[in-house]
């Protein structure tokens, strides 16, 4: 494995980092991915056969894409030689074919990793398909940025595509305690300030451990054995670009973002959407949360808003930095001047702690499906009325929740942008439903 220029020696892994130390070496000590890693899965199936394929790994920072790389080169016996296309060029790819044809001419077998691959152009990636189609080599790139638009297609037909996630609230947890136990003796962390890490890491491995390392750090210089939220405040989260620049602790910049474009103010919006991406945090998730403002706080009183913040998050996968964050400052703008409204979001949860403590109450006959004669001998679907053939293309006193269930008004538009011609057409059905009874 004498390429690996990360590649280090067991006995000098405690002096490495620590996102180093904890490095998994086999699947089953890979944390998170079981989507892929799970029994019966497409990458557990590729350890199980023995025999390396060429794939691309895509996948925000963080999850594992360079540890899946190394550990394939560990489990098929294969030389490893590892590049960056951000640091490397047409000479080091040649450097690195050079060296795969004299492995070859050992009996060794050779993976060929190159990390951001989507940043070699499209000549520099056509370079590798000759050595991938001989099979000189197994080819593995990594990418976070979407293989259909940054990748060749001759270069992707070659290869599977695998889509690596974040890290989930209970998987950081795992991640966390692994380094508790393993690299952080001595050291205790409070509920609050281990969220506090948690979700300044944001479902990301590696950012996780390199803030547990420098905690650790902090703490010995601190004299400390007990770490709390307020330690965080004054070690991490005070001098994290990333997510705090100025002081701010990330969730609280999401919260002010959230409130502003809720109380209608562009400029605050776009103040804190900015501050955000000047911090280092990521456009994707902004982008996510920005979608999720729309359906929260504007929802139906101007459904336009929902479209523009998605179409804004795919400018920005279509686009990347900074051009795609143009998208996203827009979104907020239009989603902060929009009219407002949070019914269709309380409806929502309304019906859900209804569903969640109700029994499973039947459903009523004439809305069943009767695709069978047994079927409509049965009942279902009898005496259902055909809206389209009713006047004005409504069934007056008609009822659509289960038998004995009262109507719950978990719905209330307000009376705010197209929500308000909703409220007044519902009145109107409703006054209908009333004449109907008479």
């Amino acid at each position: 494995m004498s390429e690996d220029l990360f590649s280090s020696a067991a006995n000098d892994r405690l002096s490495a980092p620590l996102a180093e130390q904890l490095r998994p070496q086999t699947p089953d000590e890979v944390i998170g991915q079981q989507h892929l890693l799970g029994a019966g899965k497409p990458l557990r199936l590729a350890f199980e056969s023995g025999q390396p394929h060429s794939m691309i790994l895509w996948g925000p920072p963080g999850v594992g894409k360079t540890t899946l790389a190394r550990m394939m080169a560990t489990q098929f016996q294969c030389e490893f030689i590892a590049l960056s296309a951000v640091f490397s060029g047409i000479k080091e790819v040649r450097e690195a074919v050079a060296q795969a044809e004299m492995w070859r001419g050992q009996g060794r077998r050779t993976i060929l990793f190159v990390d951001e691959i989507h940043r070699f152009n499209k000549a520099q990636q056509d370079g590798f398909l000759p050595f991938v189609e001989s099979g000189l080599l197994t080819f593995i790139g990594a990418t976070t940025e979407n293989p259909s638009f940054e990748l060749n297609s001759a270069l992707l037909s070659r290869a599977s595509v695998y889509v690596l996630k974040s890290l989930d609230e209970a998987e950081m947890g795992q991640l966390f305690d692994r380094a508790s136990e393993q690299a952080l003796a001595g050291l205790s962390f409070d509920a609050t300030a281990r969220e506090r890490l948690t979700g300044l890491a944001d479902g990301d491995a590696r950012r996780l451990l390199n803030l547990l390392e420098q905690i650790r750090t902090a703490a010995r210089t601190a004299g400390i054995v007990a770490v709390d939220g307020e330690f965080i405040e004054k070690t991490v989260a005070q001098s994290l670009r990333r997510f705090d620049k100025g002081g701010d602790a990330f969730y609280d910049q999401i919260s002010a973002l959230h409130k502003s474009v809720r109380g209608s103010s562009p400029d605050g919006a776009l103040y804190w959407l900015t501050r955000m991406l000047d911090g280092g945090a990521d456009p994707r998730y902004l982008a996510r949360r920005i979608i999720r403002m729309a359906w929260e706080d504007i929802g139906l009183a101007d459904p336009r808003a929902v479209q523009l913040a998605n179409d804004a998050a795919e400018t920005y996968e279509r686009l990347g930095s900074p051009e795609g964050e143009l998208a996203l400052g827009q979104a907020v703008i239009y989603l902060a001047v929009a009219a407002k409204s949070n019914a269709g979001y309380n409806a929502y949860n309304a019906a859900r702690a209804f569903v969640s403590k109700d029994s499973s109450r039947p459903v009523p006959n004439h809305l069943r499906n009767a695709p069978t004669k047994l079927m409509k001998e049965l009942g279902h679907g009898h005496a259902y009325r055909y809206a389209h053939d009713e006047p004005e293309a409504y069934a007056a006193g008609e009822s659509y929740l289960p038998d004995g269930m009262a109507e719950p008004g978990w719905y209330k538009p307000t009376p705010r942008g197209l929500e308000g011609q909703i409220g007044q057409k519902l009145v109107h059905l409703r006054e209908l439903d009333k004449q109907a009874k008479k």
